[in-house]
């Protein structure tokens, strides 16, 4: 049997970003005179990247924001991120052990995110993670972003890895629906920032911790 593919989205679901993440906007916001978003309503507006963050950020506050506008707070955002990017984000339980079963096992690992990808990298080397995979890619790595399905098909070819062999790893309808598309079994974590309950994300497996990962894998692989 081939070499398995394992592709994870990033925010939410390798990494518990939300502390960084939503500093940074509250930040931007204090900056624009807004009061800042609580953290458990931020924490679900996180998943489909900045620029979507910052308009449901703007809408709660009744603000929607022309192009232009939304374009000047990305550029805000990102340069005060990079500096606090891993300030308090840290790996979900049990993530290193897991990367490490799946790579003596033959995996390739790879990151599928919205994020941009020097962000993406950016993180995951604070972490002492990025080494672990043969690819991480973000929104901007080829101009897609979630759930356009050939962003995963790029992501997966970068790894070196094929479609029939892949599995997605994922916590939003995005990454599900990104998985669908590319017609890649798609597993959902149930400690990430849907807004969607995990289990209505009609993916094909959902687990509470990464210790379940293998076993799933294994069990959507047949191996």
């Amino acid at each position: 049997m081939p070499h398995s593919t394992i592709v994870f989205d990033l925010d939410g679901t390798l990494v518990e970003t939300a502390p960084d993440l939503i500093a940074t906007l509250n930040a931007v916001l204090a900056r624009e005179g807004y009061a800042a978003v609580p953290f458990e309503e931020a924490r679900k507006m996180i998943g489909g990247g900045v620029r979507h963050m910052l308009a449901r950020a703007l809408d709660r506050h009744g603000v929607a924001l022309t192009p232009v506008e939304l374009d000047r707070l990305f550029a805000d955002f990102i340069p005060h991120y990079a500096a606090h990017i891993a300030d308090h984000s840290r790996p979900f339980p049990g993530l290193a052990q897991t990367l490490d079963c799946l790579a003596a096992q033959g995996d390739r690992l790879a990151v599928c995110t919205n994020k941009l990808e020097h962000l993406s990298v950016l993180l995951l080397e604070r972490l002492g993670l990025a080494g672990r995979f043969a690819a991480i890619c973000g929104q901007d790595t080829f101009g897609i972003a979630k759930p356009d399905p050939e962003l995963l098909r790029r992501t997966i070819a970068r790894a070196g890895g094929s479609l029939q062999s892949a599995v997605m790893v994922g916590d939003s309808a995005a990454d599900v629906a990104i998985a669908r598309a590319a017609g890649v079994p798609v597993i959902a974590v149930d400690f990430g920032y849907s807004d969607i309950p995990p289990l209505l994300l009609k993916a094909d497996n959902v687990i509470g911790h990464f210790e379940e990962l293998p076993a799933a894998v294994a069990s959507l692989l047949g191996r």
